[in-house]
């Protein structure tokens, strides 16, 4: 018979706390666990994988979502690789996205930082003057 391991100890064996456990619980990313007599939740060492599966994935940049059909492709043996492909250029995409637009947020940022002389009142400063949406600012978008 396999080990069980308590909330706690699966939460650190994963690197989470017992409220994720909970929440992964309640939005069904990972199954409903035993319960022993005194009520104490009874996880095995496949909830641990699946966890771990969960912050690998997360940590990737894959949402909630993603994650849980990902983890419906890992069982589902009719399905291929393409499926799982499709979601991760899915992400590529996005993450593609975001890179540009932190990208365009640097180069904003460094114009304004370069206007600032980092001396004289704050009242002057092109920083807070963009910030604020002051029209006179070079460093607008």
């Amino acid at each position: 018979m396999e080990q069980s391991v308590t909330i706690g100890q699966l939460a650190k064996a994963a690197g989470v706390n017992v409220q994720t456990v909970r929440y992964y619980e309640r939005i069904r990313l990972i199954p409903k666990p035993r319960t022993r007599e005194s009520g104490y939740r009874q996880y095995t060492q496949q909830d641990v994988s699946r966890l771990r599966f969960i912050r690998r994935a997360q940590k990737l940049g894959f949402s909630l979502k993603d994650i849980h059909e990902l983890l419906n492709l890992r069982v589902d043996r009719k399905k291929g690789c393409s499926e799982v492909r499709q979601i991760a250029e899915s992400l590529l995409g996005t993450l593609s996205e975001k890179i540009e637009e932190l990208q365009r947020l640097a180069s904003a940022l460094r114009s304004l930082a370069d206007q600032c002389s980092g001396t004289g009142p704050v009242g002057d400063c092109p920083i807070l003057d963009f910030i604020e949406g002051k029209e006179d600012t070079c460093a607008q978008e």
